[in-house]
């Protein structure tokens, strides 16, 4: 091995072979001591047809922070990992897999054939995010990693579908669902999206059952016509009093339907009139039940138009929309149109229109498991973070309808209920009976529906922990501490693991749930593939480092907003690692002799400590306490900030160029005390950074000197503790000779004197101040690029002509001779006067131009003279200073 850090900063020399060190030597498994306190991540599982991307970057960086933080603290800290089968998107991939290399439909390959190549399909793909996770350093223990669908999460499924079934809490029946024409399943509510889109409303007429004019009704779905059972009207809507009762007739079709009074329409909407159709709204639903009107499909579940729709059965929901509508206007039925922007609601997974629909499907019962799952986040024992979330779950736990569970297909938890084949008689068991319990035969089929990916994914929290086993797991790990996760799943997920815990466990599954937003480009657009604007962690990882991207995620983090992926950020991040990995290999080249052997340095006991070495072990611990509180409180940009500014400021700018004349002197002991800072104090901001930065961190540590009881790795080294030393003397010290350094740094650029160029200065203090310039003049001088330095109460020692700033308690003047080159000032003022006289000449030649006068605008007459005026008056000023120049050289 090399005794020393390469010359060059290279993340893709060491981050693959540092990660495959963790895991094969078992660094992500949790220390199962019964003394230590349990910290908990389950990480929310990716779905097995994914690939990283932004998001999954920034929620791993959350985690893997949180982790890494816990487990130095002394935590038995597991993150427990996992993938997720993901129904609707997982056989949608084997679907186009099976019809593009066998030319098969997934009915032609039958179910059994079909799970075969499914299970195939995982087995190549589904580890493919996981292998992709591993880039940006996730130390999560993928020796427990789960699959939803694996062994024991499948118990635990039909564990908790028999217990709620046994209880009431899960029942089959027949209600409006959500049906997505394309997936060709059932969707839950929160499944569907709802997006205002640019559509239109058709007037159409229902001419009178008795001839008469009839009423007009708008809509914005013509083809559910077919299935409309009624018109209702609000019965304070004085236009339509004489109607109800009557019957209207179906354009074109002459089936009669009623005219029935109504609260449910507005007076003030459209024609005041709604037409009622019960399989193809919610809203007609709950109409139709209240008046006990009769429900039939117009379509069939490919939204294709069925027989009852006359001549347009067979086509496509918009295909009959052209025509029907084009036949109600030529027979005189259509009254106008109207351009409006309509709510719609879109299948999550294919964005293609959802159709309400009638359909035997299973729910769970959700009011007396909200309840509870409600009464947790008031009591505080789930907290959102940032706390202004707990108003959304509040709102759609309190409005919560019951939840449709079964999907209409093959990938996924098959419902656990059993039908007789001989008398129909319905078992709910978690393996196929063997006999009727009614009529004693022995011949059943099992339901052909599968559950709803979340219903899975809400036992998620104690499912992977080995519920329904009491395992050890179990008992040490639930419940969780923390879940990280974006605020696009707060219904989804959220609050089904919430009432699902509560419901089998007893106790709310995490005790806190931090929200992120989204990573947007750096114009705040959300990425997607339409809009090209997607970045691939992978390629940026390629190029700059996991560290960099990680960095720059949690550097720019706030819980529950929003942040923008901005490439500059992550060069800055990648200069940040560069200055570390620099700082580095000096401290270690002088840490080693010619020989590359370790040079004798001081200990704890034994050092002989300076004022500036006090003041970098005081400025360490004095930020690893603000960065500690900043973590527990998820502050992760500010404690980034924190630690950012201390190795880059503090230890990088001052320490080690305060240390640099010591390492080159002649005292061998002050050698040795400067030798066990300088490591000392890299060590403990090392593990600072670490949670963050791992992989730079963990390198840079293995070529350190330690302990013979010290740790391998970094990452199992103890987190900085405050030692209760007092070096508050020296801490002030510091802190104002740095505050004059840096005023006489500031009077050098601003002068634009060169850095190597030794100044004379004058400090003006008395007292306390005073005592603390002289204490400091020798970091003044070294570090201020000073040749002598006057400290004094008296101002007559000030030289005449000086350039000034001022600290707390200090005033310091730097003589303008000894700042300024006044040959190259003149010569440089010369050219300067040479070019004003120029523009002088031009504008006096412009102005006593009588054509230009005469023609030109006045506005444009005039802004000639004022530049005149302004050359005339800069002139003068470079004259005067000229002329003073030249009576400074001529001393």
């Amino acid at each position: 091995m090399e005794k020393n850090l390469a010359k060059t900063y290279d993340p893709k020399s060491f981050e693959d072979r540092i990660y495959k060190e963790w895991e094969e030597s078992g660094q992500f498994a949790p220390d199962m001591d019964p003394d230590k306190k349990p910290f908990t991540i389950v990480m929310p599982p990716p779905n097995i047809t994914g690939q990283l991307h932004m998001g999954h970057a920034m929620d791993a960086s959350l985690q893997d922070v949180l982790i890494r933080f816990k487990r130095m603290q002394g935590y038995s800290a597991l993150w427990l990992p996992g993938t997720d089968h993901a129904s609707i998107a997982t056989e949608v991939k084997v679907v186009e897999k099976i019809k593009k290399e066998e030319g098969k439909t997934k009915e032609e390959l039958g179910r059994e054939e079909f799970l075969k190549r499914a299970w195939l399909w995982k087995e190549e793909y589904g580890n493919r995010i996981t292998t992709q996770q591993r880039k940006m350093g996730t130390s999560c223990d993928w020796s427990r990693e789960r699959f939803t669908m694996d062994a024991g999460c499948n118990e635990a499924v039909k564990e908790h579908f028999l217990r709620l079934y046994n209880k009431g809490l899960i029942y089959k029946g027949s209600r409006l669902i959500n049906w997505c024409p394309v997936c060709g399943s059932a969707l839950s509510d929160i499944e569907v999206e709802h997006e205002d889109k640019q559509g239109k409303y058709w007037y159409f007429r229902y001419p009178g059952a008795d001839g008469s004019e009839g009423i007009t009704v708008a809509t914005s779905r013509p083809e559910t016509m077919f299935a409309d059972v009624a018109i209702a009207v609000n019965p304070d809507d004085e236009r339509y009093k004489d109607m109800v009762g009557k019957n209207v007739l179906l354009p074109l079709f002459d089936r009669e339907i009623p005219v029935i009074a109504d609260p449910y329409p507005d007076p003030e909407k459209g024609t005041g009139a709604v037409k009622i159709t019960p399989t193809c709204d919610p809203n007609d639903f709950e109409v139709g039940q209240r008046h006990g009107l009769p429900m039939f499909d117009c379509m069939d579940d490919r939204a294709r138009m069925l027989p009852v729709c006359g001549k347009y059965e067979g086509m496509d929901r918009y295909e009959c929309r052209k025509a029907w509508v084009a036949d109600l206007d030529a027979a005189g039925y259509l009254v106008k149109t109207e351009d409006l922007i309509i709510p719609t609601g879109e299948c999550y997974r294919c964005h293609n229109a959802v159709e309400p629909r009638i359909s035997e499907q299973w729910f769970v019962k959700m009011k007396p498991l909200a309840e509870p799952a409600i009464e947790a986040v008031r009591k505080g024992e789930t907290k959102f973070v940032p706390e202004r979330f707990d108003k959304i779950y509040y709102h759609w736990m309190e409005d919560i309808k019951d939840w449709c569970i079964s999907r209409q297909l093959w990938w996924g938890h098959r419902i656990p209920a059993y039908y007789c084949d001989e008398c129909g008689e319905m078992v709910v068991a978690k393996e196929m009976p063997k006999v009727c319990p009614k009529c004693g035969k022995t011949h059943f089929h099992q339901d052909e529906d599968v559950l709803d990916t979340w219903f899975s994914s809400a036992l998620w929290p104690f499912s992977t922990l080995g519920w329904p086993e009491n395992t050890e797991d179990l008992k040490k790990f639930y419940p969780t501490s923390v879940l990280v996760t974006g605020y696009d799943i707060i219904f989804f997920w959220v609050a089904r693991m919430i009432f699902s815990s509560i419901e089998e466990m007893g106790k709310a599954p995490f005790e806190h749930v931090l929200i992120h937003g989204l990573v947007r480009d750096s114009q705040g657009r959300k990425m997607s593939k339409s809009l090209g604007n997607g970045i691939d962690p992978l390629e940026v990882i390629d190029q700059y480092g996991a560290d960099a991207l990680r960095f720059m995620l949690l550097s720019g983090i706030a819980p529950g907003s929003d942040i923008r992926y901005q490439t500059e950020k992550v060069e800055a991040a990648r200069n940040f690692a560069n200055k570390l990995w620099n700082a580095s290999r000096f401290v270690i080249m002088n840490l080693q002799d010619e020989n590359g052997e370790f040079r004798p340095m001081a200990c704890e006991k034994t050092a002989v400590l300076r004022p500036e070495d006090k003041w970098i072990k005081a400025s360490i611990e004095s930020a690893a306490a603000e960065i500690t509180a900043n973590m527990e409180n998820f502050e992760f940009a500010l404690a980034a900030a924190k630690i950012y500014d201390l190795i880059w400021g503090s230890y990088c700018d001052w320490y080690i160029e305060l240390a640099k004349p010591r390492l080159s002197g002649d005292d061998e002991e002050d050698k040795k005390t400067v030798r066990f800072v300088l490591l000392s104090a890299l060590k403990d901001l090392l593990k600072l950074l670490h949670p963050y930065m791992p992989f730079i961190t963990e390198e840079i540590y293995s070529y350190l000197p330690k302990a013979k009881n010290a740790p391998r790795f970094l990452m199992t080294e103890s987190w900085p503790v405050p030692t209760g030393a007092d070096y508050s003397a020296e801490v002030a010290l510091m802190e104002s000779s740095m505050a004059v350094i840096k005023a006489i740094r500031n009077i050098r650029a601003e002068a634009e004197a060169a850095p190597s160029k030794k100044l004379h200065a004058v400090i003006i203090a008395d007292g306390a101040d005073a005592d603390l310039a002289n204490a400091g003049a020798s970091y003044i001088k070294a570090l201020g690029g000073l040749e002598s330095l006057i400290i004094s109460a008296d101002r007559s020692v000030l030289p005449e002509d000086t350039k000034s700033a001022a600290v707390p308690g200090m005033e310091i003047y730097v003589p303008m001779d000894e700042l300024v080159d006044y040959a190259k000032e003149k010569e440089k003022l010369a050219k300067e006067i040479a070019k004003i006289e120029s523009e002088i000449a031009r504008a006096k030649g412009k102005l006593a131009n009588q054509g230009f006068v005469a023609k030109a605008p006045e506005k444009v007459i005039a802004a000639e003279r004022e530049k005149l005026a302004s050359f005339e008056d800069l002139l003068e000023k470079d004259k005067t200073r000229l002329a003073a120049i030249e009576a400074k050289l001529a001393k």
